[in-house]
This record gives C-alpha cells, structure tokens and sequence, in this order.
C-alpha cells in the first residue's frame, strides 16, 4: 500500500485543530501538482484522527477497517486523486 511513497509522513493527532470529526487530512502538494521536489524539502503529512476513529468505531475490527479505509483515503490524495473519485472507488 505504500510502495512509491516518497517523502511523505505519517502522523497521529487527537483530533483535526479546526475541531471537525475528521478522520483523517492529506497535507502536501499531490504528484499531479507538484512541479519538483528535491533535497530539503519538508514532507507531505498524512495525519489520522485518533479521536474521532475511536468514537466511530464499536470493535476493534471496525477501528481497523475504518483507520485503513483513512489511510488508503489519505494516500490516494497523495496521488492526485479527489474526494469524489475516491468516493467512486470506495474510499470515502
């Protein structure tokens, strides 16, 4: 799931600083956009809410199809994918 991630980190927060229940945000320019990218500069981020996942989640198999699902979202934003397509394929 990860092969061809460059630069990229993954961090966990309680929660989204502008308070929303987000599960989780992709921050960083997407391979679609980004012009170039060499030595000395920052990662992108992909941040998973810890919070609101374990409010959502009843089981521990629900917390780990749902904390996957976010990655797989997050991830998908790195690659230039939007909302509405990742909605399509099942990851929103």
């Amino acid at each position: 799931m990860v092969d061809g991630l460059e630069n990229v980190a993954f961090v966990i927060e309680d929660r989204a600083e502008d308070g929303d229940d987000l599960f989780g945000r992709y921050d960083g320019v997407d391979l679609t956009r980004r012009d170039r990218y060499g030595f000395g500069e920052l990662p992108d981020r992909i941040v998973v809410f810890r919070l609101p996942h374990l409010a959502a989640a009843d089981s521990l198999h629900a917390l780990r199809d749902e904390v996957r699902t976010t990655l797989v979202h997050e991830i998908g934003h790195y690659y230039g994918l939007d909302d509405d397509r990742l909605h399509e394929l099942g990851w929103a």
